[in-house]
């Protein structure tokens, strides 16, 4: 998607390689964009920011 698919196409990894990338430094990943309400819940739940 966006971004992400345009750094790929311009021969810097592959999709699995940024997502792996991006898992190892923190960053929560999703699979579909119907996810990141979801996720982003549990984030914040996570750090205290929500009930």
């Amino acid at each position: 998607m966006g971004h992400a698919g345009a750094i790929v196409s311009g021969g810097k990894g592959t999709a699995q390689d940024k997502i792996k990338t991006l898992r190892e430094a923190g960053v929560t990943v999703v699979e579909s964009p119907a996810k990141i309400g979801t996720a982003m819940l549990e984030v914040f739940k996570q750090r205290g920011l929500v009930d």
